[in-house]
């Protein structure tokens, strides 16, 4: 569905005056602070996030899925519902494709469709974690590892496969994420299981377009309970290191083990300008893909005060990485989740954005660790949600998303559309 421009219009009328009374109160205390605030907002404005195509359904678990209606049955209609999203909240411009899930089958129709929705095609995902009904050889002990080359040279021509969809509908990057690994000790020989896969990324790697990016996920467990081939950011740093300068490291917030210090983590891959991108979710125990922000929100806010530290530092190496969401459950409507989580990575980025960084540094160099935690926890602390609201006024779209998608019965509209029992992925 279409949303027209009249219904953002007349919502935000409704909540002008409070909105302007809150935007005021804020702007002025964060003026005499001796914050830009109209800067704060451009920048908040800019930032887009990429919706997975896979997250516009309803997710599952081992156990069940739990379909909850109208949900996408095409790749147009996914293409639909993330031009609904963007044109809520103007802030997801682009959406993000699985294959085989999303195999384009008239490429110059799919970017037409996608271009009167105002929308780009960010990193395509490759999938050799599962086995698909026409294929010949099985990946249930690897893909780009296996000990088999016939399996190999199939899991790598997907990935070349892959690459030429990308390239027809003007992505620039391919994300690789393998399942590979074991589930008992002796299973594999660590060694051979790693040059295996790397000597699989070589050959993937040799035909990227000179303008694209490899991101490399990884992961400690699941689906394999012993070892994962990829298990971590020094593995993906390695595999980058030794593949050249179009291959980074993609950070996946649910892909560490629990406590993990992800934003050390971040601060040194931008250093040695390897950051991709991210996947951003939520997580309680392991890789729960939850909202983002709906379980650790001071710890988003802990990556992105490393993650403007990078951006601004003149002499950082590291491109601008890659923002896209990765997160499916059975709980929500997909599409309130996803303008959840959008917001949330938003509220994070313009929290970071007010931390006083020389002051911060001087905190740093005399080691007080009390003044050091002021200054984040006051830039944290800070409610800055009329600041993204004047950013969404300002780009024409929603005050209140969520509560505008809600009052529209968008849901409802889409069964009413596409039924009550669809299936948006390959899951």
């Amino acid at each position: 569905m279409k949303l027209d421009k009249q219904l953002i219009n007349d919502h935000n009328k409704k909540l002008a005056a409070k909105h302007e009374a809150s935007f005021n109160f804020v702007a002025n205390q964060l003026a005499q602070d001796g914050h830009d605030v109209d800067r704060i907002v451009s920048r908040i404005a800019a930032l887009q996030i990429a919706i997975p195509s896979w997250a516009l359904g309803t997710g599952g678990t081992r156990f069940a899925r739990f379909p909850g209606g109208g949900e996408p049955r095409t790749l147009e209609e996914k293409i639909a519902d993330v031009g609904l999203l963007h044109a809520i909240n103007r802030s997801s411009g682009a959406i993000s494709l699985h294959i085989p899930w999303d195999i384009p089958k008239d490429a110059e129709a799919i970017k037409a469709l996608a271009h009167e929705y105002d929308l780009v095609f960010d990193a395509v995902n490759s999938n050799t974690f599962q086995d698909q009904p026409e294929q010949e050889q099985s990946y249930k002990y690897g893909s780009l590892s296996h000990t088999d080359k016939a399996i190999r040279k199939q899991a790598i021509d997907h990935n070349l496969e892959v690459i030429r969809y990308g390239k027809a509908l003007g992505s620039k990057a391919l994300t690789v994420w393998l399942s590979d690994g074991t589930s008992f000790p002796g299973q594999q020989n660590f060694r051979k299981a790693f040059q295996r896969t790397l000597e699989s990324l070589q050959e993937i790697y040799s035909s990227l377009p000179d303008d694209w990016q490899m991101f490399i996920e990884y992961k400690p467990y699941e689906p394999c309970f012993y070892s994962t081939v990829i298990q971590d950011w020094g593995t993906s740093h390695l595999l980058a290191t030794k593949l050249g300068k179009k291959a980074y490291c993609l950070v996946d917030l649910g892909h560490h083990l629990p406590n993990t210090n992800i934003e050390q983590i971040v601060a040194t891959l931008m250093m040695e300008g390897k950051l991709g991108g991210f996947h951003f979710n939520d997580s309680k125990y392991g890789d729960d893909d939850l909202t983002v922000g709906s379980i650790k929100p001071y710890q988003l806010f802990l990556i992105f005060n490393e993650l403007v530290y990078g951006m601004e530092d003149p002499a950082s190496i590291n491109p601008m990485p890659a923002w896209m969401i990765d997160a499916s459950h059975n709980v929500k409507d997909p599409l309130e989740d996803l303008l959840q989580s959008v917001e949330a990575i938003r509220l994070a980025y313009t929290q970071a954005l007010l931390v006083n960084k020389e002051e911060l540094e001087a905190a740093r160099e005399n080691n007080d660790a009390t003044l050091a935690q002021e200054i984040l926890q006051n830039a944290y602390r800070t409610d800055v949600r009329p600041l993204l609201a004047e950013a969404r006024k300002r780009t024409g779209a929603a005050l209140h998303p969520l509560s505008l998608f809600r009052s529209l019965n968008v849901r409802r509209q889409l069964i009413q559309e596409r039924g009550l029992k669809t299936v948006s992925s390959g899951l």
